[in-house]
């Protein structure tokens, strides 16, 4: 059997996560890294695999299957997904949710003129949490849905704290209020402000001099941030920052809390589903990498086009054959 091929765009924390996950799935193989750095200055962990500039990728349309784009949100995504769409089947997470709309136009738009299939926004929020919502949402129709994210490692916010003036280094963590998930939990479907439902704390190494006291003030009214929720800033040593902040752990939890029923017989019903992660950017690859599988199989059936994690088939994701599945986890 063929193994899939696959190519990384970027070798950041997620573009290595993907590279690791590569080595978990034996119907999978890594062909090459796909770098704006020198090739020669990048040294990857898979000894069979070619770390090539960017510039080159076009050059290797015919040796990949799906290539993963690994890239930032803010300013590669919304040019990569497009560029590359029209060379390879495609694997992104951009996950600015309010512009997802507006990408998932303008790489469909190029995907299906190149006849490529290219799976968009893919990961665990948007992602795995996207389909939670949607089918809690279709079995409890009448019902209010609750996202809460961490306690973990917000890699924006963290970048933004990094920005301020006299930081040397930080680490911003968000936090679910307990009050407010005990509330879901019961069924009392609260209104939640964005104050209500977490808080953020941020851990400072500041430059030696720098003015503490504006630095707290700075990050705790930084508009889209922090200004919104109460923040608690702590400044640190650098090593104590090595020592206990150099993982990136995240997680969260979906609701859906709904009744069924009339209103002489109404029944109350919670729907959970929560991730606890150790990396998060390794297990933004392993989904990552599901999808690839998804996204070669969609390929070869001929689809075209951009795709949402609402468009795949389950099944699509698994080494499995359906027999296998029905037989084993049905």
């Amino acid at each position: 059997m063929n193994k899939i091929r696959i190519g990384i765009v970027g070798y950041g924390n997620i573009g290595r996560g993907v590279e690791a996950a590569v080595k978990q799935n034996s119907d999978m193989e890594l062909v090459a890294v796909f770098t704006r750095r020198s090739p020669e200055s990048l040294k990857i962990n898979t000894s069979s695999a070619k770390v090539i500039n960017i510039s080159d990728a076009e050059k290797y349309v015919n040796d990949i299957d799906v290539m993963i784009l690994c890239s930032g949100s803010a300013t590669d995504l919304p040019i990569q997904g497009v560029e590359f769409s029209k060379m390879f089947n495609t694997v992104d997470s951009f996950d600015t949710h309010a512009k997802i709309p507006e990408y998932f136009e303008s790489v469909n738009e190029s995907a299906m003129a190149s006849g490529k299939t290219s799976i968009i926004s893919i990961g665990w929020d948007p992602g795995l949490f996207s389909i939670i919502r949607m089918v809690s949402g279709a079995v409890l129709p009448v019902g209010e849905d609750y996202t809460f994210w961490g306690k973990g490692v917000s890699q924006g916010h963290s970048d933004a704290i990094r920005r301020v003036e006299g930081v040397k280094n930080g680490i911003q963590y968000t936090i679910p209020v307990t009050e407010a998930i005990d509330s879901v939990r019961r069924g009392e479907n609260p209104n939640l402000t964005t104050r209500e439902k977490h808080t953020r704390e941020c851990f400072i190494v500041a430059k030696e001099g720098a003015d503490k006291a504006k630095i707290e003030s700075e990050i705790k009214n930084m508009p889209n941030y922090f200004s919104d929720y109460d923040t608690t800033v702590n400044f640190i040593s650098e090593e104590e920052f090595k020592q206990n902040h150099s993982k990136m752990p995240h997680g969260g939890l979906v609701f859906r809390s709904g009744v069924t029923g009339d209103s002489s017989a109404e029944h109350k019903h919670v729907i959970e589903f929560s991730l606890k992660l150790d990396s998060n950017p390794e297990f933004t690859g392993s989904v990552l990498l599901a999808y690839a599988r998804a996204a070669c199989r969609l390929s070869k059936e001929g689809a075209k086009g951009a795709k949402t994690i609402f468009d795949v088939p389950v099944s699509y994701l698994s080494p499995k054959s359906s027999s296998e599945l029905r037989k084993t986890l049905l």
